[in-house]
């Protein structure tokens, strides 16, 4: 069966802006609240707008997140290759070009020593 390419594109999207939800369960994970998710439920159009706004700095550690975009991608890609492998070969593509571009992300900011919360220390709950 051939896929119109605007279908791929258009899951690729979405698979690509999904990955990036785990975010709130991290943060909920550190954090104890979904304030986060609270903040783009009553206000959509700053998560897409102000996403500086979303997390405080440390709710969602770079190698927390890293190691969850992982996880998740390989559960999607699995998961997706029991249905069809075409499927499966967009699927990694994309996350493996989000996890990529994380990473990339993530080591610029840490070489201009911005505030990047890495995960490597653990800050006292008290």
């Amino acid at each position: 069966m051939i896929v119109p390419p605007v279908a791929v594109v258009v899951y690729g999207t979405v698979v690509g802006v999904a990955i990036d939800l785990d975010h709130f369960g991290i943060a909920r994970l550190e954090t104890g609240t979904w304030n986060s998710l609270r903040f783009c439920l009553t206000d959509p159009i700053a998560a897409f707008t102000d996403q500086d706004r979303i997390f405080e700095r440390g709710d969602v550690g770079a190698l927390s997140r890293l190691l969850s975009h992982l996880l998740l991608a390989g559960l999607a890609v699995s998961g997706t290759a029991l249905a069809d492998a075409s499927l499966a070969l967009v699927t990694g593509t994309v996350l493996y070009a989000h996890i990529v571009t994380d990473v990339a992300w993530d080591i610029r900011r840490l070489r201009r020593r911005s505030s990047v919360a890495t995960d490597e220390v653990v800050p006292s709950h008290r």
